[in-house]
């Protein structure tokens, strides 16, 4: 049994049976036809796991591989040393932007507040010569207030269009490079449009920030820390290169166990850093403190855009969320009621299992979901990358988001024209 679209002779990932995500590509084409129960049996016994068409790599050209094998330590101390030994006319600015996900593991490996964890990070990073260190929660916020418009939007076309209805929203580029090479046009023609954070950031940094600086995209060298692997082959697709100056809105992704890899390296420990405050793209934004969208649950894009639907569409305050557990606990359903009918129902699907029951489900014409957000890992983001699962709650601090309110929609014209 092979992998769809897999090009190996041999497979090095198969793994026996694990009941929490043990499905199969293959088993979702050959059994459309079967009852669902039979079609959830026969898929429990495969013994390829869908995250394995992620991990084998063998969709990768090996132009992507090589660019992908160049995202790591050695590239980043190389732009270190060529600023320490190169005129400064050909120095490049380091700015490195540290998703909000990447934090918990910090703070748990050196038993650290979030926001202490952020600031001994920058800390570091600046004592190697990093110029500039920026929190990518403002572009988590950009992310979700385009896909609130983006969802309104959907919802009042769902009857003139097809495929308007349901959306999918996500930031994870291993449920999106799945859905692109394997699932057709019946999936991705509803997964949202807006940009993940990751990108937005990089469009901030190469654009907004550029200008602010008065620096040319290409004079910025934009390493992102994530705790996803995937994050890297994200930022190498050919749509998120700044088409004036073919730079990458990203130019390396560094995971958060290559950053603890270069502390090992350099034999620091974080709670012997000085704490240094993160930087802030706009000038109106407080400086110091991490701030989070108060989406507490992965990404966030589900509480944010019920919310906003429910206002926008049918002028209901929503203040507080109760999510449903169905099957699992990876797969949880949120409605709206309005004079006893149900006029919203969104689910959170965490991990390939569900996943692949909610594809089989669409197929069938049977899925009476309006919205899903989406993630590849099994608990969503909290498990994402991370060797330890964390219950952390953190505050809640759009003021920012509201003080760049103003900046958005100038922003989005940004984003179209880099």
């Amino acid at each position: 049994m092979k992998c769809e679209n897999c090009t190996k002779k041999e497979c090095s990932k198969k793994q026996k049976n694990d009941d929490t995500q043990s499905t199969s590509v293959d088993a979702l084409s050959s059994n459309d036809g079967s009852e669902e129960k039979n079609e959830f049996d026969t898929l429990a016994n495969a013994k390829i796991l869908l995250s394995d068409c992620l991990a084998c790599d063998s969709c990768m050209t090996l132009e992507e591989g090589a660019r992908v094998f160049q995202q790591n330590q050695k590239e980043f101390f190389r732009i270190l040393n060529l600023n320490k030994k190169c005129d400064t006319s050909k120095h490049k600015v380091l700015a490195v932007s540290i998703c909000p996900q990447s934090l918990p593991y910090f703070a748990a490996k050196f038993n650290l507040s979030v926001n202490e964890a952020a600031k001994r990070l920058c800390g570091f990073l600046k004592s190697l010569g990093v110029h500039y260190v920026f929190d990518t929660t403002i572009a988590a916020d950009f992310s979700i207030l385009e896909s609130q418009r983006e969802f309104v939007q959907r919802y009042q076309q769902r009857n003139q269009e097809e495929h308007a209805l349901p959306m999918f929203a996500s930031a994870c580029p291993g449920w999106i490079r799945y859905a692109e090479r394997v699932l057709t046009n019946l999936v991705t023609s509803h997964i949202c449009t807006a940009k993940s954070p990751q990108q937005i950031m990089g469009s901030l940094v190469k654009g907004y920030f550029a200008r602010q600086q008065n620096l040319s995209p290409d004079k910025i060298f934009h390493v992102v820390v994530a705790p996803c692997y995937d994050k890297k082959l994200e930022a190498l697709r050919e749509d998120f290169y700044t088409a004036l100056y073919n730079s990458p809105e990203v130019d390396c992704v560094l995971t958060s166990g290559e950053i603890v890899q270069i502390m090992e390296q350099k034999n620091v420990s974080m709670k012997d850093v000085t704490e240094v405050a993160v930087d802030s793209l706009f000038d109106d934004l407080k400086e110091g403190d991490v701030v989070r969208h108060d989406g507490k649950r992965s990404d966030g894009y589900l509480e944010h855009i019920f919310k906003h639907a429910a206002k926008e569409l049918f002028g209901m305050d929503v203040k507080e969320i109760t999510y449903k557990a169905l099957k699992n606990k990876d797969f949880q359903e949120v409605t709206l009621e309005k004079d006893g009918e149900t006029v919203l129902r969104f689910a959170a699907a965490y991990g390939f299992r569900n996943i692949q029951n909610m594809v089989l489900k669409l197929k069938k014409g049977k899925f009476l979901y309006h919205f899903v957000e989406v993630l590849a890992c099994p608990g969503g983001k909290n498990n994402c990358g991370s060797p330890v699962v964390l219950h952390i709650d953190l505050e809640s601090q759009r003021k920012a988001a509201l003080q760049a309110g103003t900046s958005f929609h100038s922003l989005l014209i940004l984003f179209l024209i880099i």
